[in-house]
């Protein structure tokens, strides 16, 4: 898995700078080492955030991803346990010797 060249904070400081007008976006990158299209694709993805709205979103990703993983093996047992409550019991038949009923 490829890692990050940068972090949430370098990338969303770059996306300010760019905001404020003061260079275009071609010369930020240029400084920055990144291309103008992976500036724009951050641009989408971050928009008007701050750092610390960016990491509260992470946390929060992550605390969702593991809440559908519980609720999705949860799910998985009920149906496991509604099959094995929907089966019907089948009994043993009567001329077995070891079986008296």
């Amino acid at each position: 898995m490829r890692t990050r060249q940068f972090t949430e904070d370098q990338i969303i400081k770059r996306l300010q700078d760019g905001k404020k007008g003061e260079k275009p976006v071609e010369d930020l990158c240029r400084e920055f080492g990144c291309s103008p299209a992976s500036s724009y694709s951050c641009k989408k993805k971050y928009g008007d955030t701050t750092p610390d709205e960016a990491r509260r979103l992470r946390r929060l990703e992550k605390e969702n991803a593991r809440l559908l993983r519980i609720v999705g093996q949860q799910r998985l047992e009920i149906d496991a346990m509604k099959d094995v409550i929907g089966k019907k019991r089948s009994r043993p038949p009567r001329n077995v010797p070891w079986c008296r009923n």
